[in-house]
């Protein structure tokens, strides 16, 4: 087998189980799930779980987050992320003061105090007995005042989103942090955890991936990116390594080659962990997919939100779902024989399911 075949077998074996287990230890293992709001069909985080979870249906992780140990969090991106990893995600640097170290003051203690006591607390409440004072977000609008508090107290791990309402975060207190890890150790940690996620994945993406992480933690002399903890992993032998064609692929050297790959159809999520990185996509796959949701209409060549469609061990095209109708296009030719006919029918079968309320 060439050493792409042996990467597509890997990108897909390592992400996507064989067979689907219950949600709280599939979110217990996989430690981390993207989100997005649109829904087309579905919300991102439902499109991932769905191909993870046995018999899972659309919204079953917004039904069941106030019993799941996770939190609205950011790894490499926003989304879910297991509760135990915040010894890794805390605390954070703080630009805005001399040390780095964030200590609410003014109105962001008033606001502690206020969710402290109320138990959950709703922006609306907190924006009726603070003010509906409105200030400039990091978009150029405005926003108010006391939710870009609540976000902030959220950022530094004192509050978490207790659950939504209408869409809505409301905030809770979140358990203290405790003694704060070693800030290099604490991000060789999250490297190995983001590589985990995308493994294989390229050395650039991974380093992209991270850098937020990098510049959070404030690793003593560390430099943009994650290139050098990247480096410092493959030297201790915790990361495994392979260049193809100029690019290099890594992943935890503790993960076991997938021998085999089911002769099935999967429909992914755009962010799904499979598609994530477009570098890898490109050279595994052959073809560029791009999410074309925020294309002018008029320039979009895939459609509104395209699906990568994943037959056994190749993503060969993309499927859209509109109004109960699947339509699916395909980079070259559709694949021959009755196998794939069939397997795509199920995965249609599948998808209506899913989408079915339970």
């Amino acid at each position: 087998m060439s050493e792409l075949g042996w990467l597509r077998r890997q990108a897909v074996g390592w992400s996507l189980p064989r067979r689907g287990a219950a949600l709280a230890p599939t979110l217990a293992e996989l430690e981390f799930v993207q989100a997005d709001p649109i829904r087309a069909p579905a919300r991102a985080q439902d499109l991932v779980l769905r191909q993870r979870v046995a018999g899972y249906r659309a919204g079953d992780l917004d039904r069941q987050y106030p019993s799941l140990d996770i939190d609205e969090d950011v790894l490499y991106a926003y989304g879910f992320v297991a509760r135990r990893l915040r010894p890794l995600l805390y605390p954070r640097h703080d630009r805005h003061s001399a040390d780095g170290r964030y200590v609410p003051a003014g109105r962001a203690a008033d606001l502690l105090a206020f969710v402290r006591e109320r138990g959950v607390a709703h922006p609306r409440d907190a924006a009726a007995h603070f003010g509906h004072e409105r200030v400039t977000n990091g978009w150029g609008s405005t926003s108010s005042a006391t939710t870009m508090e609540l976000e902030r107290l959220r950022h530094h791990g004192l509050l978490r989103v207790a659950d939504r309402s209408g869409g809505v975060r409301r905030y809770e207190a979140a358990e203290p942090l405790g003694d704060p890890l070693d800030p290099a150790d604490r991000i060789r940690a999250l490297v190995l955890r983001v590589a985990r996620t995308l493994a294989p994945v390229t050395e650039a993406t991974l380093s992209m991936a991270v850098g937020r992480q990098v510049q959070w933690a404030a690793v003593p002399g560390g430099r943009p990116g994650g290139r050098p903890v990247i480096r410092d992993l493959l030297a201790r032998g915790e990361l495994a390594a392979v260049d193809v064609g100029g690019t290099r692929y890594v992943w935890p050297a503790d993960l076991v080659p997938v021998a085999d790959i089911p002769s099935r159809v999967r429909f992914l999520a755009p962010f799904d962990p499979v598609v994530w990185d477009r570098q890898r996509f490109g050279q595994l796959w052959g073809w560029d997919y791009r999410f074309e949701a925020y294309t002018p209409a008029e320039r979009r060549v895939l459609g509104y939100y395209a699906m990568p469609l994943l037959w056994r061990d190749r993503v060969i095209g993309w499927a859209t779902y509109d109004d109960g109708v699947v339509q699916v296009g395909y980079a070259g030719s559709a694949p021959a024989g009755r196998s794939y006919a069939a397997a795509l029918e199920a995965e249609i079968a599948r998808l209506k399911r899913f989408l079915t309320p339970g």
